[in-house]
């Protein structure tokens, strides 16, 4: 379909993608604007028998790769030329989909950015070194290390009494679910080590960028809330702000879920530590 009248802009019929489960709608023109892509041969008048499509239930136009970094595809081929956002981490798997698709400019201007990013950590990883580490980086007693680095990390977790059976009410036992970390990336692994839980963030960047940035995503493996506050003393850092909050007490029976004891919740609490190194 055409638009009529002197000047107008011819625009091609829409069409529907299914990348990886992710939904998208462009025009046939996007698509084929280069012509011996593997899009350009899918997408082409007629088609190209090599290049066969394949629909979804509802009709949209299938490609098996990863839906999220297809984005960054569609508007290089709308804008002719690479646009991504500050900070983009995955250059490497944005290079494998540009490959995947035949785009040889686009996978050649990534190629540029992934040498200047490289350039870029080498120099930001220099700087830290002489930054950081001035007075040198050493093992601690608890397996994780020690830096003049500073900074600021909150250490927080949720917790409760468990109370004895048979009666012994008298008798509780703190019970710790799990212990949250927050912090500078590389600050939160220097202190805590191998004892530090990154599997709630994964994928966020590599390199000096990924070290610099901030989390509150992480954990640690255990449920020992001193075993952290001794690693952070062996850090060099120091407790300047804690919270709490209070406790459950208005919980009735019939409020609770199957297993969970009303004397136990009444007694459910969060506290958070933050601590500092200068």
């Amino acid at each position: 379909m055409s638009s009529s009248g002197g000047g107008g802009l011819a625009v091609s019929p829409p069409v529907e993608l299914n990348v990886g489960g992710v939904f998208y709608t462009t025009s046939r023109s996007t698509l084929v604007r280069y012509s011996d892509s593997l899009l350009g041969e899918m997408f082409a008048e007629g088609g190209s028998p090599k290049t066969p499509t394949v629909k979804d239930s509802k009709g949209r136009v299938f490609i098996d790769r990863d839906g999220v970094l297809f984005r960054y595809v569609l508007d290089f081929l709308r804008e002719g030329r690479l646009v991504l956002p500050e900070n983009f981490s995955e250059v490497k798997r944005l290079k494998a989909e540009a490959s995947f698709y035949r785009l040889k400019d686009m996978a050649k201007s990534l190629r540029l950015k992934d040498q200047d990013d490289d350039e870029d950590d080498d120099d930001g990883d220099k700087k830290a070194l002489v930054k950081g580490n001035k007075g040198g980086i050493t093992p601690t007693a608890s397996g994780g290390f020690s830096s003049t680095q500073s900074g600021y990390i909150t250490v927080g977790y949720r917790g409760s009494f468990a109370f004895g059976r048979d009666g012994l009410a008298d008798v509780k036992f703190r019970k710790l679910s799990r212990i949250l970390v927050c912090g500078r990336v590389a600050l939160c692994r220097s202190v805590f080590g191998e004892t530090l839980n990154e599997s709630r963030d994964p994928d966020h960047g590599g390199g000096a960028e990924g070290e610099r940035r901030y989390t509150s995503r992480f954990f640690l493996k255990h449920s020992a809330i001193e075993q952290a506050f001794d690693m952070l003393g062996e850090a060099g850092f120091r407790c300047v702000a804690s919270c709490g909050s209070g406790t459950a007490g208005g919980v009735s029976a019939a409020d609770l879920k199957p297993g969970m004891d009303a004397e136990e919740n009444r007694w459910n609490h969060y506290n958070e530590f933050v601590f500092v190194r200068c």
